[in-house]
């Protein structure tokens, strides 16, 4: 088992700044990724929905012999993620918006958050929520139109950085210190993020923390690939290769799967 793949999803291209993460910590380990571009975003869609498309996903990646699953989508996780470790044996990582280190390290008492919609209104995130910054201003930004502007190949567009300055406008009015990403195509948006924010706000996203913790659960499962070779990286999408391949600087080479 343990040279078999990491199963990597997400709603579509976005998942990939996970991905990035998970090869760097562990770079001899097989993976995965599965694109469910045809279906982004999930933000928008019903929670039964979200959970069919997660079951969807999974299975696929069972099916091609993944010995974990890594959900990286926020709303998959935060709507789906309970419902998928009940279903399935294999171990199964989540992500979520990392607004608990935001909360614990604001000078400002105001943290801002831009995700989409199936996240910020799941009982998971309003639990992490209550939990951790109960006693700050935060500041939630519903990212309309993010998504599809990635997943349409127009992440460097004007359209893009003028929906941006719309959404952090009031966060700056506010006077965030910390800036949660919380959907796994944000990261990409960080050149434009730090060009639009002054320079005291920290951008956080999941990232490394889901690595690191892909790499604690296949540690202790004893999964983790022991040989030295580097990993081989397969990546699936139903929507536009060539929008994937970019995203991977084209360095990969990717295949349209019909699922």
């Amino acid at each position: 088992m343990s040279k078999q793949p990491i199963g990597i999803f997400d709603s579509g291209v976005g998942g990939t700044s996970i991905w990035k993460e998970i090869n760097m910590l562990l770079p001899n380990e097989n993976t995965l990724y599965l694109a469910d571009s045809a279906n982004a975003p999930y933000g928008l869609k019903t929670k039964e929905t979200i959970i069919n498309l997660s079951i969807k996903n999974v299975e696929h990646l069972i099916n091609q012999g993944c010995k974990i699953i890594v959900v990286a989508c926020n709303t998959a996780t935060t709507n789906a993620i309970y419902i998928l470790r009940e279903i399935y044996d294999i171990p199964i990582i989540g992500i979520e918006p990392a607004i608990k280190p935001a909360a614990l390290n604001t000078q400002t008492k105001t943290v801002g958050i831009l995700a989409t919609k199936g996240t910020l209104s799941s009982e998971l995130f309003h639990k992490t929520t209550d939990l951790f910054a109960s006693n700050i201003k935060v500041i939630e930004r519903i990212g309309e139109g993010i998504v599809e502007l990635i997943e349409s190949g127009q992440l460097h567009s004007e359209a893009m950085r003028n929906l941006l300055k719309v959404y952090l406008k009031p966060m700056i009015d506010a006077n965030i210190d910390y800036l949660v990403l919380g959907c796994t195509h944000y990261p990409y948006l960080m050149p434009l993020l730090v060009e639009l924010l002054p320079n005291n706000v920290k951008i956080i996203d999941s990232g490394e923390a889901v690595a690191r913790q892909t790499k604690v659960v296949l540690e202790k499962n004893d999964l983790l690939n022991t040989s030295l070779a580097k990993g081989k990286c397969k990546f699936f999408t139903n929507g536009k290769t060539e929008v994937l391949a970019s995203i991977l600087n084209n360095e990969f080479e990717v295949e349209y799967l019909d699922f």
